[in-house]
């Protein structure tokens, strides 16, 4: 799935359908070749197919991108106003000309129109799979074969709420210490470049010898001032290679996964997101009737780490011969002995979806909490290395000037 994942691109695309009305969206595939051969299957005309960053240039440009927020609110107000009564094609309609995204809009009136011709609505948000996954197609799916699709989507927007909540916290969690670390680097830098060489120029009149870590400061100094172009050239090139490996190797993300989950404070914070995940979606999927064995594709892709994904796999490779989900979960041994308990007790029950949603709720909670505790612990630690770095720059500075007073 993982290479599947990496080896397809989206496209953009306009056609027309078999009653000749003119349609748009995308989908994910290895070429334009085969997005026309599979737009024919599906009895539409393609006219215009393009990779998304080149075709509806003009239009994808404008607004806001859109994000996992905009997909969740979408998804509580077409839960609400089927709830008031209101028809699909209508509330469609009223969601995407109130929005305040213009590429939001779009999207949301695109599907209305497929809607319109006649596509399920499962089938229409697929041609948008960035926005819409697998799992979110595979629950409306659900519910339009179930005649349940109101009860689904408030379902739907429960889940999104919550993942998107969580995966917020996770990012702020992340972001908090690095983005202060590039801070701090970045104020050391300027100093190092811009306010060491007026000290020095001072310093070459004093006739006497600087002291030891004021000559290390400025040697660093003069170091930046020459080769300040190939730090941060090389800082970027080494950026811009980690990225390009997360992205293309399988390998490389599978250490990397691996590796941060192993990370003080930081690991904790990500198995607990990714157990709260695992349980989240696959309560969401049971309760919405869901087979066990197909809802674990989903659930896998939805924990967000690949260890958690390959554990995933393997536990329904279990289950699909017969192993109880609390034997295969147990097996996997990245879960906690709680969550193994409640699953068992779910599945005695007949209440697995309720067992996994409290869970879920339990480690969402745990990651708040987390995150709370590791931004009180971070803020003095983060003193300590600003106060480091720029008192140390300071005292290297006023140590020879308070070695001329000593001697005068």
């Amino acid at each position: 799935m993982a290479e599947k994942a990496i080896k397809e691109q989206l496209f953009a695309w306009q056609g027309l359908d078999k009653h000749g009305t003119k349609v748009k969206g995308e989908s994910l595939g290895t070429n334009i070749a085969t997005i026309k051969a599979e737009l024919r299957r599906q009895g539409i005309n393609p006219k215009k197919v393009g990779k998304k960053s080149t075709l509806f240039s003009g239009g994808q440009k404008k607004g806001k991108k859109i994000i996992g927020k905009d997909i969740a609110i979408f998804s509580r107000m077409l839960a609400t106003m089927m709830s008031a009564g209101v028809p699909l094609v209508q509330a469609f309609d009223l969601v995407g000309r109130g929005h305040d995204n213009p590429r939001m809009a779009e999207m949301i009136l695109a599907i209305k129109a497929d809607i319109e011709g006649g596509s399920p609505l499962a089938a229409s948000l697929e041609k948008y799979p960035y926005h819409f996954d697998e799992l979110y197609c595979n629950l409306v799916n659900a519910g339009e074969q179930a005649g349940i699709l109101e009860d689904l989507l408030h379902k739907i927007a429960a889940y999104k709420e919550k993942t998107e909540a969580i995966k917020a916290k996770v990012k702020s969690a992340l972001t908090y210490p690095i983005s202060i670390m590039v801070v701090a680097l970045i104020v050391t830098a300027i100093l190092l470049i811009f306010v060491v060489p007026q000290f020095e120029e001072l310093f070459k009149g004093f006739g006497a010898d600087l002291p030891a870590f004021t000559q290390m400061v400025v040697g660093f100094s003069r170091f930046m001032q020459d080769w300040w172009w190939a730090v941060f050239g090389g800082i970027g090139l080494a950026l811009y290679g980690f990225l390009e490996a997360k992205k293309r190797s399988i390998k490389f993300q599978r250490v990397l996964d691996r590796s941060v989950l192993k990370l003080p404070i930081i690991g904790m914070i990500l198995n607990k997101s990714a157990i709260a995940r695992f349980s989240r979606t696959l309560a969401t999927m049971f309760a919405a009737g869901v087979p066990l064995v197909e809802a674990m594709e989903s659930v896998a892709g939805a924990c967000g780490n690949y260890v958690y994904y390959e554990a995933t796999m393997k536990i329904r490779d279990e289950v699909s011969t017969g192993t109880q989900l609390q034997a295969a979960m147990k097996n996997a041994n990245l879960f906690p002995a709680m969550v193994v308990q409640m699953v068992a007790i779910g599945e005695e029950a007949g209440s697995l979806d309720e067992m996994l949603g409290k869970v879920a709720d339990f480690y969402e909670e745990e990651v708040d909490n987390a995150v709370d505790s590791m931004s009180s612990l971070m803020e003095p630690v983060i003193m300590v290395v600003l106060g480091t770095l720029v008192g140390g720059l300071v005292i290297a500075m006023y140590l020879p000037i308070f070695k001329l007073g000593a001697v005068v």
